[in-house]
């Protein structure tokens, strides 16, 4: 049922995302001690990430040899500029409509952005054959 490959790179993916994680969480919780509006906080802090999680992920977790390819960057700047908007709804919603814990709320936006960001490099940003090319 289970593909021991797929699941040795969804760990991969993961262990990547904790790095990203950190120097996101740090970030936004500076900014946000510093007195920046969360969802300004939340761009910033997600946007730290993302070069970080580019070249990692495509050289240890996906295992893409060659060249950068523009349509490679662009597909990878669409899935995490929708896993961004993805964690930012999340947390506007706890935090604006429901009123929760900041740190809960940020906690679980971000599960909600790894979940888009999985499926997106996995299928489309790293794939040999993404799904739709986009003419990128």
């Amino acid at each position: 049922m289970f593909d021991k490959d797929r699941i040795m790179q969804f760990l991969r993916f993961c262990t990547v995302g904790l790095s990203n994680t950190a120097v996101d969480f740090t970030a936004f919780f500076i900014l946000t001690w510093g007195g920046t509006p969360y969802l300004l906080a939340q761009v910033v802090s997600y946007s730290a990430g993302i070069i970080n999680s580019f070249f990692f992920n495509r050289k240890w977790t996906f295992r893409i040899r060659g060249r950068i390819n523009a349509g490679e960057a662009a597909r990878f700047i669409a899935v995490n500029g929708f896993s961004l908007l993805t964690s930012a709804a999340i947390l506007f919603i706890l935090q604006d409509l429901h009123h929760g814990n900041l740190w809960l709320s940020k906690v679980i936006a971000t599960g909600g952005g790894l979940a888009v960001n999985f499926v997106g490099s996995r299928l489309w940003v790293f794939s040999e054959k993404p799904l739709i090319d986009g003419g990128v």
